[in-house]
């Protein structure tokens, strides 16, 4: 059996951009897709936490060492600038390596979104 598990975690970064009017997706610094290891392209998980909506979309690399996290498109409708959120994405695994998995979480500083040291 296969079972679905918390793969990547960016818990609590602050939205720099909300952009409506561009091709979907959400735009993460280099830096920070690296240390929670997200790929390009990734589904992820949005949770703001200031307003409680959650939804889905995909990941594009933002330049490295910007904070940036832009909500592109119509999820931009669904977070204003200065909103809180986590960003997650999810893996299958059989469920005896479930078991010994830990997922990749990473705890940036929210007024900066860098990494902390």
């Amino acid at each position: 059996m296969w079972i679905e598990v918390l793969k990547s975690k960016i818990h609590q970064v602050t939205v720099t951009e909300a952009n409506l009017y561009y091709v979907g997706s959400i735009t993460i610094d280099e830096d920070l897709m690296d240390a929670a290891n997200l790929f390009e392209g990734e589904k992820v998980q949005i949770v703001n936490i200031n307003n409680g909506e959650r939804f889905e979309t995909y990941t594009i690399k933002g330049e490295r060492g910007t904070g940036v996290i832009a909500l592109n498109g119509p999820a931009a409708r669904k977070v204003v600038v200065g909103d809180v959120v986590i960003v997650m994405s999810y893996g299958m695994i059989e469920v005896e390596k479930a078991k010994g998995f830990k997922p990749t979480v990473i705890f940036p500083d929210t007024r900066t979104n860098k990494l902390v040291q």
